[in-house]
């Protein structure tokens, strides 16, 4: 059963926006990538637990967003403090903890800063130092929030991230539907973007003790696949899938992916 619920919690340093389906013995937590600075997880249970209800079944699904307000020059581990207290919000003692993109980012502080709300850890295009490719994809973004050019955003997050065969129907969409959604203020955008050029864990990696999966694509243009490799290579007895021929958004095109997550955390 999909059992969607659309939430918000009421923590000491702001309301956070959260959504819960499925009706798993095992509980999963999902953290989205940089793009929840410009919409939250608000009113997207049905959409989620429609797109991922393979993983329904078997798991309880949580998905949590950054909080609504951010602090300029909040940190990526800042943001993982903030997760920690939305799992003691929602009683999860522990759970398997997926991270996307920036959530990669903020799920690698939260394994090391909280090791015991962690069973295992999947991290997805991510990662775990700056790199010259990912700076100057940050930098370009947070020009376009300075000029609020949202549907600038959503075009160049697209060209970097699919496939040709997807793109034929991403830019289309885009180009209809690139005011719609656009957010009132860009300032949540620009400190998340800030903080994925400043994140840096490479160092402690050694230190996750987790079950780890890495998943990354080889045509990233984001953080880029080699990345994900050398995040494999620091984290002891890590997992690596590479997809071939795909990039930043392999986990909306790649067959298989949801049931490469589920079998691991499983």
């Amino acid at each position: 059963m999909l059992l969607a619920k659309n939430g918000c919690l009421d923590l000491p340093n702001g309301e956070t926006d959260y959504i819960r389906f499925g009706s798993g013995a095992k509980t999963l937590v999902m953290i989205p990538g940089v793009g929840d600075g410009l919409k939250t997880v608000k009113g997207m249970a049905l959409p989620f637990a429609l797109l991922y209800r393979s993983l329904a079944k078997d798991f309880t699904v949580y998905v949590i967003s950054r909080r609504r307000k951010l602090v300029p020059s909040m940190t990526t581990r800042d943001m993982a403090e903030d997760l920690s207290d939305a799992m003691e919000a929602l009683s999860l003692c522990s759970a398997s903890v997926v991270g996307v993109s920036q959530g990669g980012m903020i799920s690698q502080w939260l394994a090391l800063d909280h090791p015991e709300k962690v069973e295992k850890l999947v991290l997805t295009v991510t990662l775990s130092r700056p790199n010259p490719v990912e700076k100057d994809v940050i930098a370009r973004w947070i020009r376009m929030a300075d000029q609020e050019d949202y549907k600038g955003i959503m075009l160049d997050t697209a060209e970097r991230s699919y496939s040709e065969k997807r793109l034929k129907k991403a830019r289309l969409e885009y180009k209809l539907l690139g005011s719609v959604g656009k957010p009132k203020s860009f300032d949540r955008f620009r400190i998340q973007a800030a903080s994925c050029a400043n994140h840096d864990a490479y160092d402690l990696l050694d230190r996750i003790t987790c079950p780890t999966l890495v998943i990354g694509g080889d045509k990233d243009r984001i953080v880029t696949g080699e990345a994900s490799v050398e995040i494999a290579g620091k984290i002891p007895d890590c997992k690596l899938f590479m997809y071939k021929e795909l990039g930043h958004g392999l986990y909306e095109e790649a067959p298989g992916f949801l049931q490469r997550v589920s079998d691991f955390c499983r």
